[in-house]
């Protein structure tokens, strides 16, 4: 299995004063960068084949990881990391369609070692994540089932579209090989046709409705996450969500 992390944004919602600014994998919590907890979680359920998709100050990550003590993963860079998500997917092609399960993960998320457990378990599976306590908004992305089956996974909902559950997509995705190949397929389509600049949520999004391949979802409402857009996110996640976090023996290995 292999996972793909999605790190290519500059951030600017985060505010950062200018000259300052960093990429968000790079924030750190209780002393530990984002980046390195996903890929000490990572190697903890046996992924040990990461791809990082990288933009924004590449120098800053690679940098991170030396100082980390750990072999820098294979880099892929999108050098129009100010365009949409759409265009980064594009330029880990290659790792999309080298055979096998594929996870597809924002790199800007603090979240329980249980979330990823839940995505990587059994073989050859396409699968979302559902947190069904979330917040209202236009903000999060609404992922909703009938009868079990993904029917939407957008931000803004069509009104009166009929579903039987909603809740957050985490932003972690599991694809199989056949799924990963015709989801870069999509996210092609998207480039060539100068929808560069979309979110690559919207080409998952065309991959659940086309039913070519089917997915299922493990819900992980109560677990605690954050995905961090915000300067108040970051006081969320330091507040809120750090504390909660499974595994407190982990988190100290995390930070040696």
């Amino acid at each position: 299995m292999r996972a793909i992390i999605l790190a290519a944004g500059l951030g600017l919602r985060l505010q950062q004063p200018p000259g300052e600014q960093f990429p968000k994998c790079l924030l750190r919590f209780d002393g530990v960068s984002l980046l390195e907890r996903h890929l000490q979680m990572l190697e903890a359920v046996g992924v040990d084949e990461v791809v990082l998709a990288l933009g924004f100050q590449p120098e800053q990550v690679e940098a991170e990881l030396t100082r980390a003590g750990r072999k820098v993963p294979e880099i892929k860079l999108n050098p129009r990391f100010d365009l949409g998500s759409v265009l980064t997917v594009h330029t880990v092609a290659d790792a999309l369609t080298r055979g096998g399960d594929v996870l597809l993960m924002d790199a800007d998320v603090l979240y329980d070692e249980r979330m990823l457990a839940a995505l990587v378990a059994g073989e050859h599976a396409n699968r979302l994540l559902i947190d069904r306590d979330f917040e209202a908004g236009d903000e999060p992305v609404k992922l909703c089932l009938k009868q079990g089956v993904p029917i939407e996974l957008r931000k803004q909902l069509a009104v009166g579209l009929d579903y039987d559950m909603i809740g957050e997509s985490v932003g972690f995705f599991r694809f199989t090989e056949a799924a990963a190949r015709r989801f870069a397929e999509i996210v092609a389509g998207y480039v060539d046709s100068g929808r560069a600049n979309l979110p690559h949520e919207e080409a998952v999004r065309d991959l659940l409705l086309e039913r070519s391949h089917a997915f299922d979802t493990a819900d992980v409402t109560g677990l605690p996450w954050i995905e961090i857009d915000f300067p108040n996110d970051v006081a969320r996640a330091t507040k809120e969500v750090l504390p909660q976090l499974q595994r407190p023996a982990l988190q100290e290995a995390l930070k040696r």
